[in-house]
């Protein structure tokens, strides 16, 4: 199996690189800002998906129409792992998925993969008439999007189990009064932190939290190979991450 790397001087990128090398799958090179011939970095996405079948894409949102065009054209499989899509974006990842295997995750991280399921349950157990629910996300100052793809993932969850749509509820400006029924969002940007994470349900006799914290970026680059390894050979279709981490 031939994998490539979208994004692979980033930060990411270069872990995804280090974890498919130390895992025995070729890497068939990367796509970047900047060719570098000697390590089989191109410009062009055609030339990577030419000689791959997955590519591992940790780049940017920008790209993301660009790629789904070319490695649906080259019926490349398709592991993406960007956040902070927008309505044009997120369609062209759904298209893709008619012509080849995509598999989209916001958070690799296998305990983060069971919490959204537990969330669910959560979201479907405890009404949101009696339990206001929060979620609160930590990263990096680098970080572009606010709140993160885990935390808008974590409450697509409680809205799901809810049998509420997340656009209808969410709550991110807190100027005002906490609105009946909503999923507020709190986003923190300091420091280098990796990514922390956690699901609040408050009663007015009890609280809940679910919570995560990623301790090095190196279980996210561990979790995209474990994807990448299963996506190869499936059928077109969109896919996540409990399939790999059994949620």
């Amino acid at each position: 199996m031939r994998v490539g790397i979208a994004g692979i001087t980033g930060r990411l990128g270069i872990l995804c690189a280090e974890e498919v090398n130390a895992s025995g799958i070729q890497l068939s090179g990367g796509i970047a800002r900047t060719a570098d011939p000697h390590r089989h970095i191109v410009t062009d996405p055609a030339q990577l998906a030419g000689c791959s079948d997955v590519v591992i894409d940790v780049s940017s949102p920008s790209a993301t129409c660009l790629h789904a065009e070319t490695f649906a054209q080259a019926g490349c499989a398709w592991v993406v792992g960007t956040t902070g899509f927008d309505v044009e974006q997120e369609a062209a990842i759904l298209q893709a998925s008619t012509r080849i295997p995509v598999l989209k995750a916001a958070n690799f991280a296998p305990g983060l993969t069971l919490l959204l399921d537990l969330a669910r349950q959560l979201g479907a157990a405890l009404p949101a008439d009696e339990y206001d629910a929060e979620i609160l996300e930590t990263h990096h100052r680098q970080k572009r999007d606010a709140p993160s793809g885990t935390a808008l993932a974590i409450g697509e969850q409680v809205a799901k189990g809810r049998q509420v749509s997340l656009s209808d509820v969410t709550e991110i400006d807190r100027s005002g009064l906490r609105a009946d029924g909503a999923i507020g969002f709190a986003s923190l940007r300091a420091g280098q932190v990796v990514g922390e994470h956690s699901l609040i349900l408050t009663s007015g006799t009890e609280q809940i939290t679910l919570s995560h914290r990623a301790f090095d970026r190196r279980v996210f680059a561990q979790g995209a190979v474990k994807a990448a390894r299963w996506l190869a050979g499936k059928p077109a279709g969109l896919y996540d991450m409990t399939a790999i981490f059994g949620a």
